[in-house]
């Protein structure tokens, strides 16, 4: 089946509209009609070439809202005309101690929604910049959000679920306080999430124009992280971080206002590494530095179970595909809030 999309023929070329061919379903697949794409920093560094192992043509998007248009003869989970979501995974080994574990984001064969390996011509996955995609039933995700707020659903499948992933892993809720580090697609997110959990949300950013809308999100607090003062009134006071800054920056000043046996999780990923932490910092209250990626199939659909409970979703700009270039340039200054949503409609355009 032959498809429109969106994509790059090389590192230095721009995105344009492109056909590419999508397998017809197998016994286990579903097909989807792609109604709206989000559109993560990983698309831009992808298809950029700036990330090792790009492989081109490159159709990037992995925050794929849609209905199901045909399944397998042995798909049970989902029928035609379901409203359906496909996040950063579309393949693992399915037989692994972490897939067994429903971790399959930590399986060593992970395949990815775009530039993954895959039998399926060009030889390696094309993402959701397009108008259909196939994928194996394990891998389709069930939202039940009203449709009206479809489009903006799209970017819990990354963002969501980056942050949502440790903080249920590090038991926020009730009790706890909550530093979320960078207001951008993820600490947006974060603070949202946090918030609807139950825990005391401290954001925290570089940019005090933020201060209004963080509280708007539902932030507790707000701490200008460059005022010295305001970062030392919150020394040893919360029990968990989620950075979600991704470039290098000071660790040791988070570090610090983290409570003994305190974690912060790192889930921003800068191109070049953060200035090595003092490890007196850690040891003298047995602090932890961790990281996270994505989440796997089981806490992706608690994620989005609970986001329609409690009538959570990203703030986003809807663009056509033909403004994808200029919204990377946009992405690239900070200049959206929170996240950009591709109407796939525009695609045939």
């Amino acid at each position: 089946m032959t498809v429109k999309a969106y994509g790059a023929h090389a590192p230095d070329q721009a995105l344009e509209s492109m056909d590419i061919t999508r397998r017809a379903p197998g016994a286990h697949d579903v097909q989807i009609a792609i109604d709206f794409c989000g559109v993560c920093h990983s698309d831009l560094h992808t298809v950029r070439g700036e990330w090792a192992g790009s492989q081109f043509p490159c159709v990037p998007g992995h925050e794929i809202v849609g209905r199901v248009s045909a399944v397998g003869d042995h798909v049970t989970q989902h029928k035609v005309g379901d409203l359906v979501g496909v996040g950063c995974m579309v393949d693992s080994c399915k037989a692994c101690a972490d897939c067994g574990e429903g971790l399959e984001n930590y399986c060593d064969n992970m395949v990815g929604t775009y530039n993954g390996p895959t039998p399926d011509a060009p030889g390696h996955t094309l993402g959701g910049y397009s108008e259909q995609i196939v994928v194996h039933e394990r891998f389709v995700l069930r939202v039940t959000h009203p449709q009206e707020q479809l489009a903006a659903v799209a970017p819990l499948l990354c963002a969501g679920i980056t942050v949502w992933s440790p903080l249920r892993h590090w038991n926020a809720g009730p009790g706890k306080k909550v530093g979320i580090v960078g207001i951008g697609g993820l600490g947006h997110m974060g603070i949202k999430l946090a918030h609807a959990m139950g825990a005391h949300v401290v954001a925290f950013t570089t940019s005090a124009s933020k201060r209004d809308d963080a509280l708007a999100l539902g932030a507790d607090e707000v701490v200008i992280s460059k005022d010295a003062d305001a970062m030392a009134a919150q020394a040893k006071t919360l029990d968990l971080i989620i950075n979600t800054v991704a470039a290098p920056h000071d660790l040791d000043a988070f570090l610090q206002i983290l409570k003994r046996d305190g974690t912060m999780v790192l889930v921003g990923a800068p191109d070049s590494p953060h200035p090595s932490p003092q490890v007196f910092n850690l040891i003298m209250k047995r602090r932890a530095i961790a990281g996270s990626m994505i989440g796997g199939i089981p806490e992706t659909q608690e994620m989005l179970d609970f986001c329609a409970e409690h009538g959570i979703v990203s703030d986003i700009e809807m663009i056509r595909a033909d403004e994808i270039n200029g919204a990377y340039e946009r992405m690239l200054k900070g200049d959206v809030k929170y996240r950009f949503v591709i109407d796939s409609a525009t695609l045939a355009a």
